[in-house]
């Protein structure tokens, strides 16, 4: 394992050799644990109770994947697609996530606990009820036009990440570092932001979002 720190939150994180691990192809209906996952094609697979640790995936087409009541464990992923998959009832954690497609994903009921995303598209991606159990990082992830309801997300690093049109219900932010992030267009509710932390430079994007949610009318002087 090694240690990586976003902000003031560190996170631990895999550190794989793949010499140490066994080049995995076809996905069964057991765990799979200790893999080397390289460019496969599991599109549109169904996983139950399944947990994928200690794995290295890394150009895998992953999309339209349903997978629930699983973990994915001690694993890194890179320039995967994830696009249209559904996640549910899974845990996520000691994870490094990078170059990778969530697009159109769903995310129900989702734990995650030491993840970090680095460079990572989330457009038009659904989290619902997802919650944050440790440290969890964002970076420079584009995470525009989805939809986040019911999340738990105190203390999450959301850094140099487009949070363009990005719609936000009922979800809890406090502490959440959301320096250099984009906030063009951002859809929420005031509340939301209570106790987030932002850069002198985001105050401009804050106000014109105060100014759209309270309707505020702004009017030159006669």
């Amino acid at each position: 394992m090694r240690t990586t720190t976003v902000g003031d939150v560190t996170l631990l994180l895999p550190d794989l050799d793949p010499e140490d691990l066994d080049q995995v192809s076809d996905l069964s209906d057991d765990d799979v644990r200790d893999g080397l996952v390289d460019g496969v094609s599991w599109r549109g697979e169904q996983l139950a109770e399944q947990s994928i640790r200690g794995c290295r995936i890394t150009g895998a087409d992953l999309g339209e994947v349903s997978w629930q009541a699983g973990a994915l464990y001690g694993c890194e992923i890179a320039g995967t697609d994830l696009s249209g998959a559904t996640l549910t009832g899974i845990s996520i954690e000691r994870c490094s996530v990078t170059g990778t497609r969530f697009t159109g994903t769903r995310f129900i009921d989702v734990r995650l606990k030491d993840v970090l995303f680095d460079r990572c598209r989330f457009d038009y991606a659904t989290l619902n009820r997802v919650s944050v159990a440790g440290s969890v990082a964002f970076t420079n992830c584009t995470l525009g036009h989805g939809s986040w309801s019911s999340c738990r997300l105190s203390g999450v690093a959301l850094r140099s990440c487009d949070l363009s049109d990005l719609e936000l219900e009922s979800c809890r932010l406090d502490g959440a570092d959301l320096r250099g992030s984009r906030l063009h267009h951002l859809r929420t509710p005031l509340d939301n932001l209570h106790g987030v932390v932002l850069g002198e430079d985001q105050l401009s994007d804050l106000t014109r979002l105060a100014v759209e949610t309270l309707r505020i009318v702004v009017q030159a002087e006669v």
